[in-house]
């Protein structure tokens, strides 16, 4: 395990660079509070570096993409240059577009000194760009498994020269039924691959469509996490949006704060923006239906502060990385419990602190018993009418009499 970055196998001119670099100062500078890896990053490195496999569990905003990307950087270096026509070195693969675009802004910051060109594939908008920064020779590529097979049969790029392969996220992945996407594209590779699975938050690793040989599992604190204050009010369905007027009310007393609001259908979505609009608050959506552009757009515009409140479907509980997020409300409780816990995930990232609030109705009363799991594990407060929901719910069993 590495406890400061001088005692990783990176070799000293390397840490140099990544350290006198302007942007990348802003990450492993000795004055940024960042003066020694996180849990995940101490035991995945020496890992990484060694070429052997491993599988990660982390939660959210523990630095797990970092974990990965510096030693595939310093994978990619110690490799022979890329020739005309060969694939990446390295690939990544995500789950959404929205996760892959993260991963490619820690790239893009790590990688400028380096020399080392990158590409971002993903759906939902056009090929053009993507082909461009292919053709021009991308030495690690991040990418959905829809889209990189889109290339990799029409011949754009090819999996050749993949010596490192990282599937962030897998059980996300294997959960949206991308398992024969990535067992085709894992196929498709050398065998000697080094393959890290990242899996967020979750209490083991997942499985199915990475490497077999993944013997060293590293774990950092994959519980819920307790730096969140988690509030749950129990109210009927029609209580909602006055429910949801005070709670903006509470939130935004002494400015304002950057907010996310979850809700579990796209009509939802749209029917809040109209009604917190209304409350006075400067609010924007983002669901599946929207486009590529107006994803990018809202996501600018609440990363700047033009809009204070994001109210989003679960496409933005995992891979939306907004700095600042002190608030999360779930308008809506989701389908299951995992999600509920990486829609929290976006406030209280890192060391930070955050609130959640979550309006739970007697239509949820079957998860109950999930939520209230969550909240003893992470040392909250349980309500009573909650704990008589749980109660309510509980499966009968029957009594076979002989």
């Amino acid at each position: 395990m590495f406890d400061q970055f001088d005692s990783s196998n990176f070799r000293s001119g390397y840490i140099n660079v990544l350290i006198a670099s302007d942007v990348a100062s802003r990450g492993l500078g000795k004055n940024s509070g960042y003066g020694k890896p996180t849990s995940i990053q101490a035991q995945s490195w020496p890992i990484c570096l060694s070429g052997r496999d491993l599988i990660g569990i982390a939660q959210t905003g523990s630095g797990k993409t970092l974990s990965y990307i510096l030693p595939a950087l310093y994978h990619i270096l110690k490799m022979p240059k890329l020739e005309e026509g060969d694939g990446p070195i390295a690939l990544v693969l995500a789950p959404t577009r929205e996760l892959a675009q993260q991963i490619q802004a820690v790239i893009s910051i790590f990688s400028r000194t380096m020399r080392i060109r990158h590409a971002c594939l993903y759906g939902g908008t056009s090929k053009m760009y993507q082909t461009r920064d292919l053709c021009r020779g991308a030495e690690i590529v991040v990418a959905t498994p829809g889209r990189l097979i889109d290339f990799l049969e029409s011949g754009t790029t090819n999996v050749n020269r993949i010596t490192y392969l990282v599937l962030d996220e897998a059980d996300r992945m294997l959960d949206m039924g991308f398992e024969p996407q990535i067992r085709k594209i894992i196929q498709m590779t050398r065998e000697d691959f080094l393959g890290s699975l990242l899996r967020e938050g979750g209490s083991s690793a997942g499985g199915g469509g990475g490497s077999s040989d993944a013997r060293n599992l590293c774990s950092s604190n994959s519980g819920t996490q307790t730096q969140n204050g988690l509030f749950v009010e129990i109210c009927h369905e029609y209580e909602k949006p006055a429910k949801l007027q005070n709670l903006l009310k509470e939130i935004f007393v002494d400015g304002p704060r950057r907010t996310i609001i979850f809700a579990s259908t796209k009509r939802t979505v749209d029917d809040l923006v109209i009604m917190v609009n209304k409350y006075g608050y400067r609010a924007m959506g983002i669901h599946g239906d929207k486009s590529q552009w107006n994803r990018d757009q809202t996501l600018r515009d609440f990363r700047s502060g033009y809009i204070n409140v994001l109210i989003a479907s679960d496409v933005a509980s995992r891979g939306l990385d907004v700095e600042d997020i002190k608030y999360v409300v779930n308008y809506d409780f989701p389908d299951n419990t995992e999600n509920y816990v990486h829609r929290i995930g976006r406030t209280a990232r890192s060391t930070k602190t955050g609130i959640s609030y979550t309006l739970f109705t007697p239509l949820n009363g079957n998860k109950a018993q999930d939520l209230i799991d969550i909240l003893n594990e992470a040392h909250q407060f349980v309500p009573d009418r909650l704990l008589l929901l749980a109660a309510k719910n509980k499966p009968i069993t029957t009594r076979q009499w002989k």
